[in-house]
């Protein structure tokens, strides 16, 4: 297709640049570039444009509108963008872009039908609001999980500093209770020596 390239230097480049532009040109490639993607698209019309560079006079554009198993219509608009209402039916265009009576670009487009359109978009909006409802869901578990052990926490250490004394004593017993376990395993120990 037709567009612009960067030609690009990898070594010999001014001071430490590791690439460096030696110059900008024409580029054709393939021709068939494929599928392209509507300029705007409403629920009534569509906008495509063919491929091409500036100025868009110095090319000629021809619209086909494919229809299966059969040859292609020609249609009579030649200008870079085309505008095409929707139809009852899906259709199929392609824009040829041609210079010198070479084709240098070739772009289709599918502009489905107004039935479709709206069942594809009910089709995204009951998706979407699917898993916007199992998301909502996750969150307000998280959330609620949360709340309950900070609360939870907080309640524990309440209670602890209400009853300090008590907790405080239960320590204390145990330090106590370790440290007379330490004097008679030392007593033990001591008589087995003599």
């Amino acid at each position: 297709g037709i567009g612009i390239r960067e030609v690009l230097l990898t070594s010999g480049c001014p001071g430490t640049e590791a690439k460096c532009i030696v110059r900008v040109e024409e580029c054709r490639g393939p021709v068939d570039c494929g599928w392209g993607i509507p300029i705007s698209e409403g629920l009534a019309c569509v906008k495509m444009p063919c491929i091409y560079i500036p100025p868009e006079n110095r090319f000629k554009y021809v619209w086909k509108m494919l229809i299966p198993n059969k040859t292609a219509h020609i249609l009579p608009n030649d200008s870079a963008i085309m505008k095409v209402c929707r139809d009852t039916h899906s259709v199929t265009f392609q824009c040829e872009t041609q210079e010198n009576g070479n084709i240098i670009a070739s772009v289709k487009y599918t502009v489905y039908a107004t039935t479709e359109t709206e069942t594809k978009k009910s089709r995204r909006i009951e998706t979407g609001q699917s898993r916007r409802t199992t998301t909502d869901a996750i969150l307000v578990f998280v959330l609620l999980t949360g709340i309950i052990v900070t609360v939870g926490a907080i309640f524990a250490m309440i209670l602890m500093i209400l009853h300090w004394a008590v907790v405080k004593s239960i320590w204390e017993s145990k330090s106590g209770q370790d440290n007379q376990d330490k004097k008679l395993a030392n007593k033990s120990s001591l008589r087995n020596m003599e």
